[in-house]
């Protein structure tokens, strides 16, 4: 009865944590031989933690990553163009806070948005705002809200992230209405936020995104600035991967019907995405 008692009483105070541990924290803390100072001290810490672990999922949930994919999960040996180190030190957060922008500049199949998803995942475990966009999503998005005549909220709400991840920068020609979007949601964040593109095409090759030369200049001009670029480099790992598991699996050729053997030559890695 006292301990339903005290589980409603810590439901009306929003403390859930406690109200589930708080009976068996006590027992222990009895066995223990505890003071009630060290048992009230576990039993906030409980609360606290179970916090943390709310917020970060909060946090993941609110970046809408299409997969979630860490820092931990990738082969730096697979990508020997990409720095372990450097994209260690990018993970702990401190180009957030001097809203230094990141380019992850390779073809496709090369981990850009692996890297890109990690780090966002990173900075949700330190419970900052993150949203996870595409190119494309982010320009339908906001060409939607001048339609419907709410743009300004929009921009207001992406302006709140500490960190935005615009994905595939250069896959898809702009329209000048989108370009410009684009151009505009990064130049408000310069200095002031932080950002992280991913993109196939070298900068020289930026008007194919943004035909406006003078348009595509002043949003390279802001993205680069501080910037740490990070070259990917051009051999697909996705594909290596896939011709590697068809060797791997492919039964012993009958010699009267096998077919011709897989070219060894160097693919395009564009046609691996």
């Amino acid at each position: 009865l006292q301990a339903t008692a005290i589980q409603q009483q810590c439901k009306v105070l929003h403390l859930p944590a406690v109200g589930s541990q708080c009976a068996g924290l006590a027992e222990l803390a009895v066995k223990e031989k505890q003071s009630h100072l060290d048992y009230l001290e576990a039993l906030l810490a409980t609360e606290l933690e179970e916090r943390e672990h709310r917020m970060v999922g909060r946090r993941l949930r609110e970046a809408h990553m299409p997969r979630m994919k860490t820092l931990e999960e990738v082969d730096f040996s697979q990508s020997p163009k990409v720095s372990a180190t450097e994209i260690r030190q990018l993970a702990e957060g401190g180009y957030i806070e001097r809203a230094e922008p990141i380019l992850f500049i390779g073809d496709c199949g090369t981990g850009k948005t692996h890297l890109m998803t990690g780090l966002c995942v990173a900075a949700c475990r330190q419970k900052r705002r993150v949203r996870f966009t595409t190119t494309a999503g982010l320009v339908n998005e906001l060409v939607e809200a001048k339609q419907q005549l709410q743009l300004r909220r929009v921009m207001a709400r992406w302006s709140r992230y500490e960190l935005i991840a615009i994905d595939e920068v250069g896959y898809v020609p702009l329209a000048e209405v989108g370009a410009e979007f684009l151009s505009q949601v990064i130049a408000e964040r310069a200095e002031k936020a932080a950002v992280i593109v991913t993109t196939n095409l070298p900068f020289s090759e930026w008007t194919q995104v943004v035909p406006n030369p003078r348009l595509c200049k002043a949003l390279l001009d802001r993205i680069t600035d501080r910037a740490h670029i990070i070259e990917t480099g051009t051999e697909s790992y996705r594909f290596r991967r896939t011709l590697e598991k068809r060797k791997g699996h492919s039964p012993e050729p009958n010699t009267s019907t096998a077919p011709p053997p897989l070219a060894t030559g160097k693919k395009d890695t564009k046609t691996a995405e």
